[in-house]
C-alpha cells in the first residue's frame, strides 16, 4: 500500500528555451553565475515539500554538467545543508556514482551526514551512466565488467566500514589497511570515524536491466530498489519488479510485488489529461534532448538520436512522445482525481510498494516545478496518505 511520496530533482536550472525546436543539448554553455541557480533551486523545492508533507527529496550527483541539466556535484554536503534549512523532509541520495569516490571517503561523508541531520539523509549508490565524469574522475564506464566490479568492490568495503567496529579488506583493487607501523604497532584494521548513527544504513540503487547478479548483490547487502518509468495501469508486472521480488526469493525472503523499492513516475497535473500532455509536452522534449543521445529513452533509434541535436529536424522526426509515454504509464497526466485513479491502479499492481517518487523531470521550471508539489500534495497525497 502506497504510504509515503517523494520526488527527484537532479539539478537543472531554468533554461529560456526548450523542446526539440530549442537549444540542442550540446549547444547549452551556461556561466557559472546561471548553473549555481541549482541550489536556489533545491532550496525553494525542499520548503514547499517540507511544508505540504512529502517524505523525501531524492538529489542526483554529477559532474561537469555546464549545460545545466545536473548540476549538483555531492549529494551530501546539498542534502546537510538542506536539512539546517527544513524540518521533517528527509533527503535521499539518488545515486552517489560510487565508482568515483574512495570508499572510505564515501562512507564517511555518508556517516558525517547522518550524525549531523539526525538521521534525515537516506545512501544511495549507482555505477554511473555518463562516460565524462566516470572517465574523467579516472574509473571505468566503457569496460562495463571492469565497472561492475570495481563497484562491487567498493560496495563490500562501504559496508563493512559502516557495520564493523574496525575492519579490514584486501582486494584486487583496494588494500586496507596498508600494513604500516603506526605508533609502535603494527597496523592490520580501521575503523570509520564516525560510524553512522542509524544502523543498519538505509539504502538505494537504481534499477535498470534487473540482471540476476545485479539484484542477488543488492539482496545480499540489504540495499533497496528505485525503478523508473512507472507501470502501466491494470497492465502486466514489470519484468524488473518481478525479477527484484524473484532475486529476494532466492536469498530465502518471499515478499510482495514492490516490496523494497520505491517506483518512480512522472507527473503532471492540470484540467484535463490533453492539456496535462501539451502543457508537458516541451518539458518531455527537452528531457529527451538530454537522456537520448545516452540511450536512455526507449524506442530511440540512432537516428533520432541525431534528429534530437538538430532543432529544424527533430520537432518533425517522429520522435517519441509524451502520449505515448502516458499510454505505457511512464507519465501520468490529467486532473487529480485520474492520477489517484492511476496511482490506485499502480497500488493493486504492486501490493507491497509503499513508496512512490511523483514529480517533473529535467527541463521544467522552477515555478512549474513548485505549482505542481502543491496541487499534488492537496490534491492527491490525501488520497493515500490517510489509508484512503
Amino acid at each position: 500500500m502506497i504510504k509515503k511520496f517523494g520526488t527527484l530533482y537532479a539539478g537543472h536550472v531554468d533554461f529560456e528555451d526548450i523542446g526539440f525546436s530549442g537549444t540542442a543539448a550540446n549547444d547549452r554553455l551556461l556561466p557559472n553565475e546561471e548553473l549555481i541557480k541549482a541550489f536556489d533551486k533545491a532550496d525553494a523545492i525542499a520548503q514547499v515539500m517540507d511544508r505540504t508533507g512529502y517524505d523525501t527529496f531524492w538529489l542526483a550527483e554529477h559532474h561537469f554538467q555546464r549545460e545545466g541539466y545536473e548540476c549538483i556535484p555531492n549529494i551530501l554536503m546539498l542534502a546537510t545543508h538542506l536539512a539546517g534549512r527544513t524540518e521533517n523532509i528527509r533527503f535521499g541520495c539518488g545515486f552517489n556514482v560510487t565508482t568515483m569516490w574512495h570508499p572510505i571517503r564515501l562512507a564517511e561523508d555518508y556517516a558525517m551526514a547522518d550524525v549531523l541531520t539526525g538521521g534525515r539523509v537516506i545512501f544511495g549508490i549507482g555505477r554511473g551512466y555518463h562516460t565524462r565524469e566516470v572517465e574523467s574522475f579516472g574509473a571505468p564506464l566503457l569496460d562495463n565488467d571492469a565497472n561492475r566490479e570495481l563497484f562491487e568492490e567498493q560496495v563490500d568495503i562501504i559496508f563493512k566500514a559502516f557495520n564493523e567496529s574496525s575492519f579490514s579488506h584486501h582486494g584486487k583493487h583496494y588494500d586496507l589497511p596498508k600494513e604500516v607501523e603506526y605508533r609502535g604497532y603494527e597496523l592490520d584494521n580501521i575503523t570509520l570515524v564516525p560510524r553512522p548513527l542509524t544502523l543498519p544504513v538505509e539504502c538505494y540503487q537504481p534499477i535498470v536491466s534487473g540482471s540476476p547478479r545485479s539484484l542477488d548483490f543488492m539482496v545480499k547487502h540489504g540495499v533497496k530498489g528505485l525503478v523508473g518509468g512507472g507501470a502501466a495501469a491494470g497492465g502486466a508486472p514489470s519484468p524488473v519488479v518481478q525479477a527484484w521480488r524473484d532475486a529476494m526469493a532466492r536469498s530465502g525472503r518471499e515478499t510482495e510485488l514492490g516490496t523494497d523499492m520505491i517506483l518512480g513516475v512522472s507527473v503532471h497535473i492540470a484540467e484535463t489529461e490533453k492539456k496535462a500532455m501539451e502543457e508537458a509536452s516541451y518539458f518531455f522534449q527537452e528531457n529527451m534532448k538530454m537522456f537520448g543521445p545516452l540511450k536512455m529513452v526507449r524506442g530511440l533509434d540512432d537516428d533520432g538520436i541525431a534528429a534530437l541535436s538538430d532543432p529544424q529536424r527533430a520537432p518533425t522526426a517522429g520522435l517519441p512522445t509524451i502520449e505515448e509515454a502516458v499510454e505505457a504509464g511512464q507519465w501520468l497526466c490529467g486532473p487529480p482525481d485520474l492520477i489517484v485513479e492511476k496511482l490506485m491502479a499502480i497500488q493493486e499492481l504492486y501490493p507491497g510498494l509503499e513508496s512512490v517518487n511523483a514529480g517533473s523531470v529535467i527541463g521544467t521550471p522552477q515555478a512549474v516545478i513548485l505549482d505542481q508539489l502543491e496541487q499534488f500534495s492537496s490534491e492527491v497525497m490525501p488520497h493515500f496518505k490517510r489509508g484512503a
